[in-house]
C-alpha cells in the first residue's frame, strides 16, 4: 500500500510574535495534512509559546542565525516535500499549492516563490537599499551561471527529499537563500520560479536585516562561492589583474634595456617580476583546484545517484 504523502513546512523564527500565530494558522487552513515545524533562534519575546498554541511542532535552536537553523531542520525533519517560509507574514500561505505541484510534478527539485516577476515587493518594500541589494545578487549570479533567475533571496522555497537530504548548508545567517539558488544551479537541479505576491511586514513586525552589514555579508558570500566553484574563473580574473600590472611596470625597464642595454630601474625590474610570478602561480593554481572542483561534482553525482535509487526502492 501507497504511503501517506509527508509534508512539512518550515518556518525559522526570531521574535515574530506579531506574526507567527497568523503564519501558523493560514499553513494549517492550506494544508491541513502537513507538518508545521517552528524552530525559534533564541527570541526573547513570545514566539515560541504562541508557535506551541498555534499547534505547531517547535523546537529551539541556540545558534544564531537563519542558516543554522534551516541546516538544523534539515538534519531533523524527514519529508518527501518541504515548504520554507518566514514567520513574518510577508509570504501568502495560499501559494504553497503552486509550489507544491510543481514538486509532485517532478518538474522542479527545488521551486522559487518569485516575489518580484509580479511588481508586489516593489510596490510593498520600502526599503530602496534591499532593492539594489537582490538585483545586485541576482545580476551576479546570472553572470557566473548563465541562467536567468529573478528572485534569489526569497525565503519562500520548496525542496524535494532529494534536495535536501544532499544539500550540505555553509552559511550560518540569511546568505542561505543565495548559498540554496547556487547550489541548485551549479548541481544542476531542476529550479523553477512561480511567481507569488508580496507584503510588506505587519506593523509591530520589524525586519531583522541590516541594510549594510547583511549586504557585505551576502557580496563576500559571492566571492566565497565564486572561489570554491568557479575557482578557473576566479583566479582567471587575478591572473589578468596582476599580469597587466606587471606589463605597465615591466614595460619601460624592458624599452630602457633595449635602448641602452642597462637596467637602472631595480626596484621596477623585481616589482614586475614579482607581479608576472603570481599571475602565474593564480593561473596554476586555478588550473589545478578546477580540476579538483570537477572531480568533486563527479563525486558528488555518483553519491546522489545513489541516494535517489535508495529512496526510489523505499518506496
Amino acid at each position: 500500500m501507497k504511503q501517506r504523502e509527508k509534508i512539512a513546512v518550515l518556518i525559522p523564527c526570531y521574535n515574530e510574535e506579531a506574526t507567527i500565530s497568523t503564519v501558523i494558522a493560514d499553513f494549517k487552513r492550506e494544508l491541513p495534512e502537513a507538518d508545521i515545524y517552528v524552530y525559534d533562534n533564541n527570541s526573547t519575546d513570545k514566539t515560541y509559546e504562541l508557535a506551541v498554541r498555534g499547534g505547531a511542532i517547535v523546537k529551539k535552536e541556540p545558534r544564531q542565525g537563519k542558516g543554522n537553523v534551516i541546516r538544523q531542520m534539515f538534519f531533523d525533519i524527514d519529508a518527501d516535500y518541504y515548504l520554507m517560509v518566514d514567520g513574518d507574514d510577508t509570504y501568502p500561505a495560499e501559494a504553497v499549492h503552486g509550489l507544491l505541484e510543481k514538486l509532485r510534478s517532478g518538474e522542479a527539485d527545488m521551486v522559487i516563490g518569485d516575489r518580484l516577476s509580479n511588481g508586489t515587493y516593489f510596490d510593498e518594500n520600502k526599503r530602496p537599499f534591499h532593492d539594489f541589494g537582490n538585483n545586485l545578487v541576482k545580476n551576479s549570479i546570472a553572470k557566473l551561471y548563465k541562467a536567468d533567475i529573478k528572485d534569489v533571496m526569497t525565503g519562500y522555497r520548496g525542496f524535494n527529499q532529494i534536495f535536501v537530504k544532499s544539500f550540505p548548508i555553509m552559511s550560518s545567517g540569511f546568505q542561505i537563500e543565495t548559498e540554496l539558488t547556487i547550489h541548485a544551479l551549479d548541481k544542476k537541479f531542476k529550479l523553477v520560479e512561480v511567481p507569488i505576491d508580496y507584503r510588506d511586514r505587519p506593523e509591530g513586525s520589524e525586519s531583522k536585516l541590516n541594510t549594510f552589514s547583511d549586504g557585505f555579508k551576502v557580496i563576500m558570500m559571492i566571492i566565497k562561492m565564486c572561489k570554491d566553484y568557479k575557482p578557473l574563473l576566479f583566479f582567471g580574473i587575478w591572473t589578468i589583474i596582476f599580469f597587466i600590472l606587471g606589463l605597465l611596470v615591466g614595460v619601460p625597464v624592458i624599452r630602457e634595456f633595449m635602448v641602452t642595454g642597462l637596467i637602472s630601474r631595480i626596484p621596477s625590474a623585481i616589482l614586475s617580476t614579482g607581479l608576472m610570478t603570481m599571475a602565474m602561480l593564480s593561473l596554476i593554481t586555478g588550473l589545478i583546484l578546477d580540476t579538483v572542483v570537477s572531480n568533486a561534482k563527479k563525486e558528488y553525482e555518483l553519491n546522489l545517484y545513489h541516494v535517489y535509487h535508495e529512496q526510489q526502492k523505499e518506496k
